[in-house]
């Protein structure tokens, strides 16, 4: 089962979208966790400078009992009600206790008297319910020469936690709110960027087999358009030019096909209208089979251009001295010069890498065409010669007329023929080049037609190297 395809502005306008959830969800990812770095950072440094605030309070009174008697006033140094200060004699029982939780204490590595407090004396825990909190435990000396005794402060990182969670909220809100602005401006751009392909799919719906000359705007298209615009273009001078050679293929062929039907049905209804005698039935059915040997040939030939257009055949190759091959050709046709005065020369050395049977109907096509079309008592010259890349043969004739050069670039088109084909010296039925060019294109090689001013035209097949 087939999926509906999305439009293609959507799927850009969700890409950007996707594009700017990772971005900016990055950003604030990474905001969030300087902030938070921050926070953590400031409230190590408050409860530090807490600590050592005490430090120096306590250097300045005389005795623990003053310390007991304000405990109101350490109280009110503390950062959160949540927090935690303790003062103790080591290994007593604190006579300071504010500890609003009683949090357990965690093991603690007590700072000196005579080191100051630094970050990596902090210790990380955490409250029942999962808040961060952070400890700290240093010894400090009751006035100058006075005992020493411990403080354990604990900050609850609740206000941080909060501030966090609101900045968390907004950090989401941003990032959805600018994925839908994203993907609403996205497709928006989208739309109006494509809007020229639109243009161009209209136009495309124009173009019918009646109106193939319709043609994409390539001037007027974008930049990043007109590359395809020219293509699309090309392909439809292509397409143009094949349909249009499809309709001549077909009118031609229903025009060649029509004679010989049609010869057959009118010496059949003559036949049938009156008793014959058997020799005269035996001359219809003899000439019958004639014009059913040439709607054979036809069909044969149209078979194997069909075969050759579609699908890439494997030829085995062989080589093949030249030479032998135009004197076997020559003598194969030398009946049918002989009866317009026509002689051939030759003058070939070499081998050429082909197939044997396709090779000489080639250059036999080429041959019988130039024996048919050739001024009468005239030669007919083949030449063949071999080099380090292949061989080229080289078929020429003397024409009574000069060929103009839109006829010349036609010669290879299936059932074309000029006047001189019409003659009474012909029965071709147009296809022999074409089969000539679709041989060549199978050895992998080409087949070429100049008219020279001497008054020749010269055929010149290049075989590639094996």
């Amino acid at each position: 089962m087939n999926r509906p395809s999305r439009s293609l502005a959507v799927r850009i306008a969700l890409s950007f979208a996707v594009i700017v959830c990772v971005v900016v969800g990055m950003v604030g990812a990474s905001l969030y966790h300087a902030t938070n770095r921050a926070l953590s950072t400031r409230a190590d440094y408050q409860l530090i400078g807490r600590v050592e605030h005490f430090r120096s309070l306590l250097h300045d009174l005389y005795t623990i009992n003053e310390i007991e008697a304000r405990p109101k006033l350490f109280e009110t140094m503390l950062g959160d009600r949540q927090d935690v200060i303790l003062f103790r004699r080591a290994g007593s029982t604190p006579f300071i206790n504010v500890n609003p939780e009683q949090m357990p204490l965690p093991p603690l590595a007590i700072v000196p008297v005579t080191r100051p407090i630094g970050l990596d004396d902090l210790y990380e825990g955490s409250r029942a319910d999962g808040v961060r909190m952070r400890w700290v435990g240093a010894q400090a000396r009751i006035g100058d020469n006075g005992e020493v005794v411990e403080i354990i402060a604990a900050h609850v990182m609740t206000q941080e936690a909060r501030v966090l969670s609101a900045y968390l909220e907004r950090v989401w809100i941003t990032v959805i709110g600018a994925v839908l602005v994203a993907m609403l401006l996205a497709w928006w751009v989208t739309s109006r960027g494509l809007m020229p392909l639109r243009l161009m799919a209209d136009k495309a719906a124009e173009i019918t087999p009646n109106r193939l000359s319709a043609r994409l705007d390539v001037a007027h298209a974008p930049a990043e358009l007109q590359s395809l615009a020219a293509s699309f273009n090309a392909m439809l001078d292509r397409l143009e030019n094949g349909y249009e050679r499809l309709l001549q293929f077909s009118a031609d062929l229903a025009h060649e096909l029509r004679t010989p039907i049609g010869v057959l049905i009118g010496e059949t209804q003559v036949t049938l209208a009156h008793e014959r005698s058997v020799a005269e039935y035996r001359n219809v059915l003899e000439s019958n089979l004639e014009e059913l040997e040439r709607l054979a040939r036809i069909a044969q030939n149209i078979l194997f251009l069909a075969q050759a257009d579609h699908g890439e055949q494997r030829i085995e190759r062989e080589r093949l001295d030249i030479r032998d091959e135009l004197e076997a050709i020559c003598a194969y046709f030398e009946g049918i010069a002989d009866e317009r005065r026509i002689t051939f020369e030759i003058d070939a050395t070499g081998e050429m890498v082909a197939n044997a049977i396709m090779c000489r109907r080639a250059i036999g096509n080429v041959v019988v065409n130039a024996v048919r079309y050739a001024t009468a008592n005239t030669v007919v010259r083949l030449t063949g010669c071999a080099d380090a890349d292949g061989a080229t043969v080289i078929v020429g004739n003397r024409l009574g007329a000069s060929i103009g050069e839109e006829a010349l670039g036609r010669l290879f088109d299936r059932f074309y023929r000029g006047d001189a084909a019409r003659s009474e010296f012909t029965e071709s039925s147009g296809l022999g080049l074409s089969i000539v060019q679709a041989i060549m294109r199978m050895h992998g090689g080409d087949v070429s037609v100049e008219c020279t001013r001497e008054g020749w035209i010269e055929f010149s097949l290049r075989f590639p190297g094996g």
